[in-house]
This record gives structure tokens, C-alpha cells and sequence, in this order.
């Protein structure tokens, strides 16, 4: 019961992790193209992690082989979307400082 409330904790920090990346990415200046794929690609990895927790919490919650299927192919995509964004989160970070140096003028 309380690995349910943990899990059910994680959606809603995912799922306003998604939230505040995707603003931060709508309000930063367009001079800064790689900061907003950085943002863009952060709040990707959120909804990533949204995906994995919510197939998680289907396992815990309800039984049956369908559920079963839907809840791994959720937890499939929410891993694969949450390490191809990561990864690409940390590529754009090398270059988000040297970009704001060249556009400090």
C-alpha cells in the first residue's frame, strides 16, 4: 500500500517536472535555440518517467493478463523515452554555456 503512494508520489512529480520544462522552454529567448532543445528535451525525459511510473502502478494495482501486456508496453516506452531524452539533455548541456556566452552582446 505505501509502494503505491510512493509510485502515485513520482507520477505527480513527473508529471509537474513536465510542466515546469516545458515552460521554462516556451519563455526561453529564441537568441538560444540549444537551451530550449535542452528544456525541450528534459521535460521529454518527465513524460518519459510519467510513462514508466504509470505502467509500474498498473502492475501493483490491477491483475490480468492484458494488464499486464498494456502496463509492460508502457514501462517499455516510458524507459526508451526517458533515456533517449536524458541522453540528449546531456548532449545540448555541453553547449548551453557557450551559447549564452556568444549571445551575451
Amino acid at each position: 500500500m505505501i509502494l503505491n503512494f510512493i509510485i502515485v508520489f513520482l507520477i505527480i512529480l513527473s508529471g509537474v517536472a513536465y510542466f515546469y520544462f516545458k515552460t521554462r522552454q516556451f519563455r526561453t529567448s529564441q537568441r538560444l535555440p540549444i537551451q530550449k532543445k535542452m528544456y525541450a528535451s528534459m521535460a521529454g525525459a518527465s513524460l518519459g518517467a510519467l510513462l514508466l511510473f504509470f505502467g509500474i502502478n498498473q502492475f501493483i494495482i490491477f491483475d490480468g493478463m492484458i494488464t499486464y501486456i498494456i502496463a509492460a508496453i508502457f514501462i517499455v516506452l516510458g524507459l526508451v523515452s526517458f533515456t533517449h531524452h536524458y541522453r540528449a539533455h546531456k548532449h545540448y548541456q555541453q553547449f548551453v554555456d557557450e551559447e549564452i556566452i556568444l549571445n551575451e552582446n
